[in-house]
């Protein structure tokens, strides 16, 4: 530790606290009481009471007031420094911690393995006076940190209270010229996309514009509003975008979804050619205004052009984090949770100190685009987004990419809130057509196997639970998923303006869609025979008794119905409850939605079942017949297909009267 002159470097990461002094989540930027323990192994259940929290001690966005006796921790998410990533990704070998202290109090400074256990580095006390403020500067090698492992510091008060006034890690040795430090950061170009969100929208905006450190670096805030209810006609629009400045444009096109949104905003940032970055975020999230910072100095000096992706918590139980880094299965061909990361992290309940998974340095295949920072050099390389309306965009351009050689990082203190999707099912709404499509689609692209590992066959799988669930309505749009398949990529610019519309239209011809908004809409339920228990319905437990409760429901789709009445459903059934394996006992059922919003009336139809059965089984056969040719082929065209010169095609052969000229607010 040195109190000496500064040395020169660059500013990686600020500690920062939370905007508005929010109780919810400030466990995500500071930790009260926190002891120096080393976290637990992985196999051992922490269970923590929440601890106590004080917001009244934020005194602003970068000081924080530390009563006499007691200690607070920065060991937390948005503080504590992630130096795993930033040793494997970045030229930077050594950095510094600078921390201004106020008052009496000692500084002690700790670092974690990749297994989650942790030590002190070293400390530094001090017996400045009330309003004496001490300048401490802790050098720090990031050479040990291979696998994993972070750094963060407490602060102890000591005889009276004490004052964080300014912290900040600096990166001061770098692999390879020393001037890398001192060049220019990189500017962005931010891409929002918004459908009929104008509130959130404008939140957002009013987030950015508090953070004017932040706003330096933006070249531009392009929003794509593909909505009808226009975000420049609310009656707040005016002040918040006078407030932003002139940053804002705003363009008008038709709804093309999340990939023609943000193709939009990768297209413009590349025709602009002033940014670095352009930084893909949602339209519905909060955010973290410094995390755009923070992505930026990572870019920089990552040692390669890199995506840059933030994780994302929970917006209805802000210290949830949701997802940590995301992966694609390539057997299955599923995406989930990466190796080793977990999903709905509290960290109101266990601190990072205290959470060891956390510690291991978590690699990812993609990174989602509710907050996904992106290199100008990498759009011009691998092209922009594959036009898929929603659904696997993001995935498909990380596999890309990463076959080109840009990598992804899901990069820890850069994140955003967001509502998360256990929230709803979107797999048996209008998006099922998406899901299914786009899903085998990138399989089609970036499968390492023959015929795609078991995509098709749990494809095939799912239908028929769709099917014996009496989810006609969400079968029938997998069949027309896999009949466009099968048509060949042409169409996946081709109907990118109009899919939506087909999509509900076929949906809006079952009873299944037909939702209404209370379940007292519905008729009550009622059964000529009730079961001969009084048990709840079980689910099958084990693959010969999930067999055999298929095939019987198989079989019984095949019967007359019984034990009900065309008039009325024969339960009530929560959204929660609605397995295909308690559904298929049923002739019919009303079912709420998985947002409780809403519920509809399934009913059992033989013929329905029948015909759509038959059309999946050969759609199917096909997709496998077919898979080499049309792997050839959506391969040999994804490079037009995500061209800037057909992006460009597709948005100026829009209708001009649904696409007005673009608006500078």
């Amino acid at each position: 530790m040195t109190t000496a002159d500064l040395a020169p470097g660059r500013t990686l990461q600020r500690v920062v606290l939370p905007l508005g002094r929010d109780a919810d989540v400030l466990p995500l930027y500071v930790e009260l009481g926190a002891a120096p323990h080393a976290a637990l192994p992985d196999e051992v259940a922490v269970s923590e009471r929440p601890r106590e929290q004080h917001p009244e001690n934020v005194m602003d966005r970068h000081r924080l007031l530390i009563k006499a006796g007691t200690r607070v921790s920065f060991a937390t998410y948005f503080n504590a420094f992630p130096a795993s990533y930033w040793r494997r990704w970045t030229v930077v070998e050594e950095i510094e911690l600078r921390v201004h202290v106020r008052g009496p109090g000692a500084v002690n400074v700790y670092r974690s393995t990749a297994a989650g256990s942790s030590e002190r580095v070293t400390s530094s006390s001090s017996d400045a006076g009330a309003d004496e403020v001490r300048r401490l500067s802790f050098p720090l090698s990031l050479s040990r940190f291979g696998d994993g492992g972070w750094y963060w510091f407490d602060i102890v008060a000591g005889r009276a209270e004490a004052a964080l006034e300014w912290a900040e890690w600096r990166a001061t040795g770098v692999s390879g010229p020393v001037e890398r430090l001192e060049e220019p950061a990189g500017t962005v170009s931010l891409g929002i996309t918004t459908y009929n969100r104008p509130t959130y929208l404008l939140d957002l905006l009013r987030q950015l514009a508090s953070a004017p450190d932040t706003m330096a670096i933006i070249d531009e805030v392009l929003v794509v509003d593909q909505g009808t209810n226009k975000v420049q006609d609310q009656a707040e629009a005016e002040q918040v975008l006078a407030d932003i400045g002139d940053a804002v444009r705003i363009v008008d096109q038709p709804n093309l979804g999340g990939s023609g949104g943000f193709a939009r905003g990768m297209l413009e940032a590349l025709n602009a050619g002033r940014s670095r970055y352009v930084l893909l975020i949602d339209d519905d999230v909060a955010a973290e205004p410094e995390c755009i910072l923070r992505g930026a100095t990572f870019g920089d000096l990552c040692r390669q052009p890199t995506i840059v992706g933030g994780h994302m918590f929970n917006l209805m139980a802000p210290s949830r984090l949701h997802s940590f880094g995301e992966i694609v299965r390539p057997w299955r061909f599923e995406w989930g949770p990466a190796d080793h990361a977990w999903e709905d992290h509290d960290f109101r309940s266990q601190g990072l100190r205290a959470t060891p998974w956390m510690h291991r340095r978590i690699d990812v295949d993609y990174n989602a685009w509710w907050m996904c920072l992106i290199p100008l050099e990498v759009l011009k390389t691998v092209g922009l987004a594959l036009p898929l309306f929603i659904k696997w965009d993001d995935a498909e351009f990380g596999l890309r990419a990463g076959k080109a050689g840009y990598p992804t990082v899901s990069f820890p203190g850069m994140a955003v809130w967001h509502m998360p999707w256990t929230e709803k099912d979107d797999r048996l709404d209008w998006q099922a057509y998406f899901h299914l499509r786009n899903k085998l689609v990138t399989a089609l692209l970036h499968s390492p196997f023959q015929r795609g590992g078991i995509a098709v066959r749990e494809s095939l799988e799912h239908q028929i639970k769709h099917l014996i669930s009496m989810q006609y309505s969400a079968a029938s749009l997998r069949n027309k998923a896999l009949e466009d398949i099968l048509s060949g990529p042409e169409h996946l610019h081709a109907t990118l303006a109009t899919i939506l519309p087909e999509v509900r239209a076929i949906r809006a011809g079952f009873s299944d869609a037909q939702a209404k908004p209370e379940v007292t809409a519905f008729p009550a339920a009622w059964r000529r025979k009730p079961p001969r228990t009084d048990r709840p319905p079980q689910p099958p437990r084990g693959p010969l008794a999930t067999a055999r409760t298929a095939a019987l429901a198989m079989v019984r789709q095949t019967l007359p119905a019984r034990g009900g009445d065309d008039r009325a459903p024969q339960a009530i059934v929560p959204a929660m409850d609605a397995r295909w394996w308690r559904l298929s006992s049923l002739d019919s059922a009303v079912v709420s939605t998985a947002d409780g919003t809403a519920a509809a009336w399934y009913r059992r139809d033989r013929a329905r079942f029948a015909a759509l059965l038959q059309h999946s089984i050969k759609l199917n056969r096909r997709l496998i017949a077919e898979w080499p040719e049309l792997s050839r082929r959506y391969k040999q065209a994804s490079g037009d297909l995500t061209s800037p010169q057909a992006w460009s095609s597709t948005f100026a052969g829009l209708d001009a009267a649904a696409m007005p000229p673009e608006k500078r607010l």
